[in-house]
């Protein structure tokens, strides 16, 4: 295994969309989720709470940025968004960012400190 990276990022989810969003979700298309192997992601995870989603996922890889657009050009993944896009609603300033990403304060290691 490459070295592993931790993500978090948060969006919020729009209220009048949420019975459709957890639908989709409880039924992931296949070929998103071998988009997603394919690229060097795992344990790929999607919180809720209110009306906040919270995507944890680690990274495998050696070249985050070529994977993501790898994911980004994929036919398949980008239906997959046009179904589930408009169900979020970006808490970025900056119109390039879709999720927000967060910073990462505290991690329990699998092996404690002595």
């Amino acid at each position: 295994m490459d070295h592993l990276q931790r993500y978090g990022m948060v969006i919020r989810l729009r209220p009048e969309r949420r019975e459709e969003y957890l639908r989709l979700h409880s039924a992931v298309w296949p070929s998103v989720e071998r988009m997603l192997l394919d690229a060097n992601i795992r344990n790929f995870t999607i919180f809720l709470h209110g009306d906040l989603l919270f995507g944890y996922y680690e990274y495998t890889g050696n070249d985050h940025a070529a994977d993501q657009a790898r994911i980004a050009a994929d036919p398949e993944t980008r239906r997959w968004w046009a179904l589930t896009d408009p169900c979020q609603e970006s808490m970025s300033a900056d119109p390039d960012t879709w999720w927000s990403p967060m910073q990462q304060v505290w991690h329990l290691n699998e092996h404690p400190r002595t």
